[in-house]
């Protein structure tokens, strides 16, 4: 009678605890907030891609150029009397810079002059006995010899006269340099010399260097093989050619407010680095490039019209690099694809293959998409349709 008593007590306890555990199952169960009316499809955002016109960027670097350079240097010998600049200072062409002793040069002006006075003066001398001799050689006054002899005498005379000429023109010329010019416009940096030092037109040593930074060139060094891939993509048509301009960045990361553009490339290859130098010009008003500076320049030498842009949340890759994206297949069936998507742009991936247009690129819900899933596909970032609750049903209290 004892056992039979025990038995009941057993089958009520276990009820009980199985009816515990189905509420709280009840409770813990929730759908998947992705999960479809029939509990397996997937909700999933997507975007449908078009091809579009994308740049096709490159970043290069590249070293800041004078656009004008040039040393000065002196053209005649002699001892610096004064320097008529300031140092970093902007200089005009033309404008005195230096000044040499003259004494010497104005010596040699005044014994030219002196010597042209003198051959003018035989000049005269020489074609006064010529005249006089014609006359008197046509009627055998003299002979015809004594004639000739003048008139070759008046002509050497002249050639006198022309060589000192000459000479006096030189030795003005010498004077004239003693006043060393600026040869360019620009800044000039610090002087070589100083007043009373000792300069020959033969030294090695200039006085001094101007360069023009406004406009400035900077030199910007790309692969020979980059280059040539570019021009064959160009010549097959599958790119067209870009914008000229180009945007620098700075040292500190910083970009040039003002935009250059690509002047012209080299026709050869440093044989020591395997690149093509191409030039480009930009302003410089407020002198922040200087020659030796090192930028790196941004600029589309090519547009490719076929590429699309994807979002970079749509684009997965392998271990081994591979890119690839999930599509909407037919039937709503989660499909992977295998791109070529080697560089970005903002928020996008630049794909140039494995895409057509029409596709619809899954964005949003990648988590559980998984190949041939069955999903529920709408427009990325749709929002979101809460229906009200029916009729009838009691709302969950606490956590059961």
């Amino acid at each position: 009678m004892a056992i039979e008593r025990r038995k009941p007590r057993l089958r009520a306890s276990t009820w009980l605890a199985f009816g515990a555990l189905s509420l709280l199952a009840a409770c813990g169960a929730k759908p998947s907030d992705h999960a479809g009316p029939d509990g397996g499809a997937i909700a999933v955002g997507y975007v449908v891609v078009q091809p579009s016109r994308v740049d096709l960027v490159s970043e290069l670097p590249g070293r800041v150029v004078a656009s004008e350079s040039s040393e000065v240097r002196p053209q005649v010998s002699g001892v610096i009397q004064r320097r008529l600049f300031t140092e970093g200072s902007v200089v005009k062409r033309g404008q005195p810079l230096y000044q040499i002793d003259p004494s010497l040069y104005q010596a040699a002006v005044n014994q030219a002059q002196a010597n042209v006075q003198s051959a003018e003066a035989n000049l005269r001398a020489a074609q006064a006995l010529a005249n006089r001799n014609k006359p008197l050689a046509a009627i055998e006054a003299v002979s015809q010899q004594d004639y000739e002899n003048a008139v070759a005498a008046a002509a050497q005379a002249a050639a006198t006269v022309a060589q000192t000429k000459a000479a006096l023109e030189t030795a003005r010329i010498n004077l004239r340099f003693t006043t060393v010019p600026a040869p360019i416009s620009g800044r000039i940096g610090r002087s070589l010399f100083t007043v009373g030092a000792l300069v020959t037109s033969s030294q090695t040593d200039p006085l001094a260097s101007i360069q023009q930074l406004d406009p400035i060139f900077i030199d910007v060094q790309q692969s020979s093989g980059e280059l040539l891939a570019l021009r064959q993509a160009l010549a097959s048509g599958g790119l067209v050619p870009g914008s000229a301009a180009v945007r620098f960045k700075l040292e500190d990361g910083s970009t040039y407010d003002q935009a250059g553009t690509v002047e012209f490339a080299e026709a050869v290859v440093d044989p020591a680095t395997g690149t093509v130098t191409l030039r480009a010009r930009v302003a410089n008003p407020n002198g922040t490039l200087l020659p030796g500076m090192f930028v790196r320049a941004v600029f589309a030498p090519a547009i490719n019209t076929a590429a699309f842009l994807v979002p970079q949340e749509a684009v997965s890759r392998d271990p081994k690099g591979g890119a690839s994206v999930y599509l909407v297949g037919a039937g709503d069936k989660a499909q992977q694809r295998t791109i070529t998507a080697a560089r970005t742009q903002g928020q996008f991936w630049v794909v140039t293959d494995g895409l057509k247009a029409g596709d619809r690129v899954i964005t949003q819900g990648l988590a559980n998409v998984q190949p041939e899933k069955a999903l529920r596909p709408v427009p990325a970032s749709a929002p979101q349709n809460i229906q009200p609750p029916k009729a009838g049903a009691s709302p969950r209290a606490g956590g059961g």
